[in-house]
């Protein structure tokens, strides 16, 4: 076994300019249930419905209609998630929906245009029992909070400045994508090909959910990106002097040889680029890069457009499947074989759909997605005690990684690997994920769980690879410690909930604006111990039949998901989680 070793502790020992915001207007008191619920939907997915002028237009003569003054706070509201948005034309737009009299356009143009943009409300409350019962809206769940006792430290000091526990999920995750695209000596053999640790992640979150704190993480692989860039500097200095010799020399010898044009080197790629550039500075970097954008539509933008559609590349990217291109200015067929790309994406819920308009195209299921939950409580800004603030913090984190990328890049390459236990835990957990699923979920979400195994395979290769920076141990095979590898089943546990929400929320291609899973909520509903009244109750809730309900139990019966214990009680297995896996 080729065996190197190198001493972690020198170094391990360390631990946008906002826009001005409007002047708010006091909130009017308002009547209309319909239309404050329409908007609290609209904010809460950062839509714009004001698309074009008239319908910006029109949008202000329904509220002027409705309102009169105390309308221009909704105005502004609404006009603001539009990229043109300017307070003071805004405010100049509503005087002069004020003027207008008698223009016809009523509130039902706002609800028109809220629907054509797929917002969707619920006007009334469910009835169970002859009573009106609140609607709630499920929160998605964080990861376990035992895991964070037994990470590396490394991960343990990128997650510390969370005041939060999404905050503290969204770091984790950010930090294991962003460095995964830093491991270029690090493999795993899966379903007999050879991986490596590359991850995509999209969090998507409402409009001041906290999702900005993900930026962060760019600032540990900061160090990497400069060193790539100095490297640069200097090959192109040398090309330049080269190129100066050739212009030189080839007046007195014809046969010279022009010097080649140097890669561009970096880590990050923008995703704001042609189909060219993009694979141009993958086969640049050896086919290596990270992508790492806080507006979603960054990406789908490019996709859109015609010279920036590289989603066939990206999506091939995630397997690394090759990737060919041709460059016009050299007249030259280029392969780029391996690709090894990552990428870090955070956006609204509307962003999501915009970059994946359904999840036909395999686009949805190679990402990680993790949705965050809004909190309508004033966060303490004061909270997080570091001495510099958090951009020095995470500089010096990253100046620790450089250190240790060197030193993996110094090393031979290492093979990640599962043991013969972990092997056997890991198939019959996925299989029993995937089981639970087929029965309430569409077709179209299997690609996830099968893509959602690869990247817990992905994801314990990083966390073991980390593993390194503590012990110091370069061997070229390393095996996942067993708390690695159930924190990581635990995790996906989460992150397959949170995939399935944000599913759930992709528009289709009928006038239904998400998809309606009752199936799914019926069967996350029921306890794990449960009879019939009980089931029958919670149907109710749902607003689901009980001959449908009674179907449901019997389809969950037959695959395993709930067990009949006698007649009239039942067991959700499929609440038991890992417990299974843990001996439990």
């Amino acid at each position: 076994m080729n065996k190197k070793i190198f001493n972690p502790k020198e170094w391990l020992e360390a631990p946008a300019k906002q826009e001005p915001q409007p002047k708010q207007m006091p909130t009017p008191i308002v009547s209309d249930n319909q239309f404050e619920n329409y908007l609290q939907q609209i904010e809460y997915t950062g839509t714009d419905i004001t698309q074009g002028y008239d319908n910006w237009r029109n949008v202000g003569f329904a509220l002027a209609d409705e309102f009169g003054e105390m309308g221009r706070d909704y105005f502004h509201r609404i006009s603001k998630f539009n990229s043109a948005y300017d307070y003071k034309e805004c405010d100049v737009q509503y005087n002069n929906c004020l003027k207008a009299k008698g223009t016809g356009v009523t509130m039902a143009t706002i609800y028109y245009l809220a629907q054509q943009n797929n917002i969707k409300i619920h006007n009334e409350k469910p009835i169970v029992n002859n009573e009106v019962t609140e609607v709630k809206t499920e929160k998605t769940p964080v990861f376990p909070s035992h895991i964070y006792d037994t990470l590396p430290l490394f991960l343990k000091d990128c997650v510390k400045p969370a005041t939060t526990n999404e905050e503290r999920d969204i770091l984790l995750l950010g930090t294991l994508t962003t460095l995964s695209a830093c491991l270029p000596t690090i493999y795993g053999i899966y379903d007999g090909k050879k991986v490596m640790a590359n991850l995509y992640l999209f969090v998507t979150a409402p409009a001041s959910a906290g999702k900005g704190r993900l930026t962060q993480c760019k600032q540990l692989v900061q160090p990497i990106h400069r060193l790539k860039r100095e490297q640069a500097t200097l090959i192109k200095k040398e090309y330049e002097a080269n190129l100066a010799m050739y212009n030189q020399e080839k007046g007195k010898n014809p046969n010279a040889e022009k010097p080649a044009k140097p890669p561009e080197r970096m880590l990050f790629i923008p995703a704001n680029n042609s189909t060219t550039g993009v694979f141009q500075l993958l086969f640049d970097n050896n086919g290596e890069g990270l992508i790492f954008e806080t507006e979603g539509d960054t990406l789908a933008q490019a996709f859109k457009s015609d010279y920036g559609n590289y989603s066939d590349g990206f999506r091939k990217a995630y397997h690394h499947e090759t990737i060919s291109y041709y460059r016009r200015t050299d007249r030259e067929y280029v392969d780029i074989e391996n690709p090894c790309l990552s990428t870090v994406l955070s956006g609204t819920p509307k962003q999501v759909s915009a970059l994946i308009p359904n999840a036909e195209n395999g686009l949805f299921s190679r990402f990680m997605f993790y949705y965050m939950n809004i909190t309508p409580i004033w966060k303490n800004v004061f909270e997080i005690q570091t001495t510099n603030g958090l951009d020095d913090y995470y500089n010096e984190l990253g100046g620790q990684f450089l250190e240790f990328y060197k030193a993996l890049n110094n090393n031979p390459s290492i093979q990640i690997k599962l043991s013969q236990s972990q092997q056997l835990q890991f198939n019959e957990y996925f299989s029993k994920v995937q089981t639970k699923y087929l029965n309430i979920q569409t077709d179209d979400y299997i690609a996830t769980i099968r893509r959602m195994g690869l990247n817990a395979f992905r994801l314990m290769m990083v966390i073991t690879t980390l593993r390194i920076m503590e012990d110091g141990d370069c061997s070229t095979t390393r095996e996942c410690d067993d708390i690695d590898f159930q924190n990581v089943l635990d995790v996906v546990t989460v992150l397959t909930q949170h995939s399935s929400k944000v599913f759930n929320d992709l528009p289709v291609e009928t006038p239904v604006a998400t998809r309606t899973n009752r199936k799914e909520k019926f069967l996350e509903m029921l306890p794990e111990a449960f009879t019939t009244a009980d089931y029958l109750a919670i149907a109710e809730k749902l607003t689901i039949p009980h001959k449908t309900a009674e179907g449901y139990i019997t389809a969950f019966a037959k695959v395993g998901l709930i067990h009949r214990e006698m007649n009239g009680k039942y067991r959700n297995t499929s609440k038991q989680g890992n417990k299974d896996f843990k001996g439990n």
